[in-house]
């Protein structure tokens, strides 16, 4: 057999070539009429080509750059290609889209310039992205860029409105408390108490004092009256921090008290009325304790009318930035003191970290940082040296360097993979959102030992 090869004219392969590339792509000639127009330029603008051939450019585009910062116009003047100019223009639809432009001088074969070629791509997306992390979701205190914890954010509203009894579950340090308070602050019950009480902080004898209030002389040392935390919290919230930790006798006070919204305090022989909405928190999980007996199974039910998980920090690396920000704001106010920000060397190490702490703990890096940080930015010396360390199962893991090298190649790894598995690993997705080629990410993903096929 022998074997035939065909090529196609080398104007046609051109054609080919520009009508299967993502970019839009159109030439001008040097009175700026429109030559050619690909399709991409087509379903980027929502001008057919019919439309748009020997139309003026700026006709068509109708661009912020079109009036006196005009790309291609700079181009022809100066002979020197522009990359990546950032603008937008309007389209067929009337709306704005962001886009950036790249541009070329156009020649014959003798080297005559007869106009300029301009590619430009849609950058929608990417401002969508933008936006989103400049603006984070936010439910009252709670701010948030990770997607981990948009679920809970977006149930808030509903949640502060009901009366109903809230679970939240999450590690300990993931910030339980401060959901527990978004929902009271943004309820009707607002202008009544919030108050806390850790269940798993107290013996049983006065965790029982301390939230049903006891009358004078039900023991020794009972010298007066004193209220419960059930009576302190009104009309308000009473937050029930470790509930996973309160003995199996105590549970049973409890499930009276959810059940017929009556509570006695110590040594009386009266009931009183427990006007309080109930959100109780725990580290632990319930089902499992309720599996082995040591949590009763109808107090579960009472206390798990409405169920918020919160993301240990390990999920929601987004919202590292936004949380060491928020922590240098409130330190500075607290202590009388200017520390500018964060070094991005400081920063990377903080992303590339596990955070087995959550968010307390880098609330507690932070404040360290205070200690020996002065003035100026907060750098790498000021972080306690076990958190330069990368991360298991990482490259830079295996080389056991921990350096801050090694450490940036853990962050830039981890956040390449979430990306990936919240786009199910589509390569062109996930290069849209971080922001590069898709060729970059296949570098990136090949140099940081990323499985393309996951």
């Amino acid at each position: 057999m022998t074997a035939h090869s065909s090529t196609l004219p080398a104007a046609t392969m051109t054609e080919a070539i520009l009508e299967s590339i993502s970019e839009g792509v159109f030439t001008v000639d040097n009175q700026w009429r429109i030559t050619s127009f690909n399709r991409a330029a087509e379903q980027i603008t929502g001008v057919t080509r019919a439309e748009a051939l020997q139309q003026r450019c700026y006709e068509v585009f109708k661009s912020s750059m079109c009036e006196g910062n005009c790309p291609l116009r700079a181009t022809l003047t100066n002979n020197q290609p522009i990359i990546n100019r950032a603008g937008y223009f309007i389209n067929a639809a009337g709306e704005r889209v962001a886009v950036s432009v790249s541009t070329a001088v156009l020649k014959d074969a003798e080297g005559r310039v007869i106009g300029g070629a301009e590619t430009f791509r849609d950058l929608s997306e990417v401002e969508t992205l933008r936006s989103a992390l400049n603006n984070p979701a936010q439910a009252g205190r709670m701010l948030s860029h990770s997607p981990a914890m948009q679920p809970v954010i977006n149930l808030v509203p509903d949640v502060a409105a009901s009366n109903s009894t809230v679970l939240i579950q999450g590690e300990t340090g993931t910030g339980k408390e401060l959901l527990a308070k978004t929902i009271h602050e943004l309820s009707p019950r607002a202008g009544a108490p919030f108050v806390a009480v850790n269940c798993g902080a107290l013996p049983d004898n006065l965790l029982e004092s301390e939230l049903f209030g006891y009358k004078k002389g039900a023991f020794t040392g009972a010298t007066q009256d004193k209220p419960g935390r059930f009576a302190l919290a009104g009309n308000g919230t009473l937050f029930l921090d470790e509930i996973g930790e309160v003995s199996p006798a105590l549970q049973v006070r409890l499930l009276r008290v959810l059940q017929e919204q009556t509570f006695e305090p110590l040594g009386s022989t009266k009931s009183e009325q427990c006007h309080a909405r109930i959100i109780a928190a725990t580290h632990r999980d319930l089902t499992e304790l309720v599996a082995a007996g040591s949590f009763r199974q109808d107090l579960f039910y009472r206390i798990h009318v409405v169920d918020l998980t919160m993301p240990p920090l390990r999920e929601r690396s987004e919202d590292i930035d936004l949380l060491v920000n928020q922590f240098i704001h409130h330190f500075n106010q607290q202590q009388g003191r200017s520390i500018t920000g964060i070094h991005s060397q400081a920063l990377a190490v903080l992303r590339a970290y596990r955070w087995p702490g959550n968010i307390r703990e880098l609330e507690n890096v932070i404040e360290r940082a205070f200690v020996l940080c002065r003035e100026g930015d907060i750098e790498l010396r000021h972080l306690p040296a076990g958190l330069n360390q990368p991360l298991s199962g990482s490259p830079a893991a295996s080389s056991g360097s921990g350096t801050i090298t090694d450490s940036r190649r853990s962050a830039e790894r981890q956040r390449i993979v979430e990306s990936l598995e919240r786009h199910q690993y589509n390569r062109k997705a996930t290069a849209d959102e971080l922001g590069i080629h898709k060729t970059t990410l296949y570098r990136k993903m090949k140099a940081l030992a990323i499985d393309p096929q996951r």
